[in-house]
């Protein structure tokens, strides 16, 4: 095999050529040495190392570590611990399940486990779809929140499995709410799963970075599994031991997932994270990296953090967007009217102050750019409002002076600033601006 980067000429008798391999050219290992002379070839070849990167090649992505993001393998290596003492939970609740149910007791019968079984899995599936209609379309804004969520979901389950025999009067009722918290951890998970693969996926390899990932959960399945079956056989009768051995997993389940997300540096924006970036932009004119971004903002829900948090800290939760317009009332309606005529004539959005609330009513012909411009034209108003100034004129003279200067760094830090990450905008309207009327659909 000749390759132009490695091929060495010495004399017209005299010829080496070197095997490469690699798909990326900062990331290729030597693999083979050909010598050609008149009367021979030989060839040297290290199978160690030819041996070592195809045994690599089937747990990380093609290319790696270039074609994944700096944040991939502090990710991978939480999220295996993590799963690895799911799985060895998985041995313990189980074992206690299918006590509960009468596995081994001479008075249980087929058909009396089998129903509990079924009724245990139909609930599952029934409160996963209930669950990804009511929250589907937020799993990609917040996808670290929901990571950690579907996890939590995941601990209750088991617990509810291992708690099961302690009350036999209301054993089915238990290991159904048990799988109704899985399911909704095997929606959140899966979505946000998806959501993190194209996040470090950097040469369009999104599909071999989840095969990867594949190879890598099956490798902590098969430890945890044996480690759970060890850990079963000798906690057995022992209800002491087991649940020792199932608080302390649980809490560095919860630990390992913690630390995972706090590793994630997204590059996409959502609702808090553009709040971030944007009060640091209008206090001091420079853009958060990432990294810097990923340090501040919340893995946890806002609900769970300190009441002591200055409000205005979180803009975004002033802002509603995608407002239905028939949910005004007759003297909002005026308003919208008025500023349809006059600050929004031209945009795409109209925004309309409250009480410290700015909805955001978009138009029926709005663009995923126009989204984001009229949700940090939310933020910047929300701003202004707590600092008791006026809102349209200064807001719309900050938007005309700053914006395009803002989105222009927001790219130049490694930031997407095609659209904004949030709930879907169902809701739209239309809207016609004249002399005489202002119409509104």
């Amino acid at each position: 095999m000749e390759d132009e980067h490695s091929q060495t000429h010495l004399s017209p008798d005299y010829t080496v050529i070197e095997e490469w391999n690699g798909t990326a050219s900062s990331d290729l290992t030597k693999t083979a040495t050909i010598t050609i002379t008149r009367d021979s070839v030989q060839k040297s070849a290290s199978r160690f190392n030819n041996f070592s990167r195809r045994f690599l090649d089937a747990f990380v992505p093609e290319g790696f570590p270039s074609s994944v993001t700096p944040d991939y393998i502090p990710y991978q290596i939480w999220d295996s611990l993590q799963g690895l003492s799911t799985y060895v939970r998985t041995m313990l609740s189980t074992q206690a399940l299918l006590s509960a149910i009468g596995v081994g007791e001479k008075s249980a019968t087929v058909i009396g486990a089998t129903f509990q079984w079924f009724l245990r899995d139909l609930t599952g599936m029934l409160g996963g779809v209930l669950f990804t209609f009511y929250q589907g379309a937020n799993l990609d804004s917040n996808a670290k929140m929901w990571r950690l969520v579907a996890d939590l979901m995941n601990d209750i389950g088991m617990l509810m499995d291992l708690v099961s025999p302690l009350f036999p009067s209301a054993f089915l009722f238990i290991v159904c709410l048990g799988s109704i918290s899985r399911s909704f951890t095997g929606v959140a998970s899966g979505a946000t799963r998806a959501a993190l693969t194209q996040h470090f996926a950097l040469q369009d390899n999104a599909a071999d970075i989840s095969a990867k990932e594949g190879s890598q959960e099956t490798v902590a399945t098969m430890l945890g599994m044996a480690l759970g079956m060890f850990l079963a056989h000798i906690t057995l009768g022992h209800s002491l031991a087991i649940w020792f051995c199932f608080l302390s997993l649980t809490i560095f389940h919860m630990y390992a997932n913690y630390k995972a997300v706090r590793c994630l540096s997204l590059t996409t924006l959502n609702c808090e994270r553009s709040s971030i970036l944007l009060l640091h932009f209008m206090e001091t004119g420079q853009v958060l990296t990432p990294k810097q971004v990923s340090a501040m903002e919340h893995v946890l829900p806002l609900w769970m953090t300190s009441r002591s948090t200055n409000r205005v800290k979180f803009l975004h939760q002033w802002v509603r967007l995608g407002i239905r317009i028939s949910s005004f009332n007759c003297s909002e309606m005026l308003d919208l009217s008025h500023l349809a005529g006059s600050h929004y004539n031209k945009a795409k959005y109209i925004l309309h102050e409250k009480k410290g609330i700015v909805s955001i009513v978009m138009h029926k012909d709005s663009t995923a750019a126009d989204v984001l411009q009229a949700f940090m034209h939310a933020l910047v108003m929300a701003d202004l409002v707590h600092k008791d100034r006026s809102v349209h004129l200064e807001s719309q003279s900050w938007m005309a002076k700053y914006y395009e200067v803002f989105i222009l760094k927001l790219q130049s830090s490694g930031w997407k600033s095609e659209r904004l990450l949030s709930p879907s905008v169902v809701w739209k309207a239309n809207w016609l601006s004249r002399s005489s009327d202002e119409k509104l659909d």
